[in-house]
């Protein structure tokens, strides 16, 4: 037993949550008896991320030993280990499909894997320090990394182009969000600031303003016209995309 360091339901379905652990191992239970179904055991060093593709029935692992785990949601066997980052992945996710994941990692890269036959596609290369996080837009077509060089960059899946790289940050930058269309996109700081971006121009359309320490999580509500932000100075914030408002402080 360790630390609990990431977790995810298996949404929309919410039947079943994974629990990924400094213990190295992942857990799956049923969200509704807590009934454990599987140890999911073979990687070396800590698990930092996980998440279910959408469909539910692949479950992805990223962890301090560089490398990301694909495995079976049913019978908890693993399916393949997605090997060439240099350093920790601690940041991954599946598009729509659930045939391509992102992982994001202190290498400075992203890489988009196919997850039927475990082989790289694409490496997205240009950062210049870690990446904090990385996420698909709604179609799959573009892909979003946050890094701790203070930039975001905007990539076409296809070709594994960068297709912008969008500064104003002042510190690293946390987390990175799509709203659930993939028109705009979040950034979250460390300079205390989130920043709201038109993802078609690039244009900046808010800076999001209030709170009194870094902020590590970002995310939109389904509707696309709030954002939620937590920070270290014990508080989220609610706010309104369009206009930066703080609409709520919780």
């Amino acid at each position: 037993k360790n630390v609990v360091y990431a977790i995810a339901f298996n949404n929309p379905f919410g039947d079943k949550v994974i629990t990924g652990s400094f213990d190295k191992t992942c857990k799956v239970w049923n969200s509704n008896t807590g009934e454990l179904y599987h140890t999911l055991r073979g990687h070396a060093t800590e698990i930092v991320c996980l998440s279910f593709n959408p469909q539910g029935s692949i479950i992805s692992t990223g962890s301090m030993d560089n490398t990301a785990k694909l495995w079976d949601t049913e019978t908890g066997e693993e399916l393949c280990t997605l090997l060439g980052h240099t350093a920790e992945i601690v940041s991954l996710s599946f598009n729509q499909q659930g045939d391509k994941l992102i992982t994001g990692s202190f290498d400075h890269t992203t890489k988009l894997w196919d997850v039927r036959s475990g082989r790289c596609i694409h490496t997205f290369s240009g950062h210049r320090g870690e990446i904090s996080s990385c996420q698909f837009d709604w179609d799959g077509g573009k892909c979003i990394t946050g890094s701790i060089d203070r930039t975001c960059k905007l990539w076409d899946v296809k070709s594994g182009q960068c297709i912008n790289t969008l500064r104003g940050h002042n510190d690293e930058i946390l987390d990175v969000s799509f709203n659930s269309t993939g028109s705009r996109l979040v950034t979250a700081s460390a300079d205390a600031t989130a920043r709201v971006y038109n993802t078609m121009t690039g244009a900046c359309c808010s800076i999001l303003v209030g709170h009194e320490g870094e902020i590590s999580k970002v995310s939109f509500n389904p509707q696309g016209t709030k954002l939620i932000t937590a920070s270290s100075d014990k508080t989220c914030h609610i706010w309104s995309t369009e206009s930066g408002e703080c609409l709520q402080i919780l």
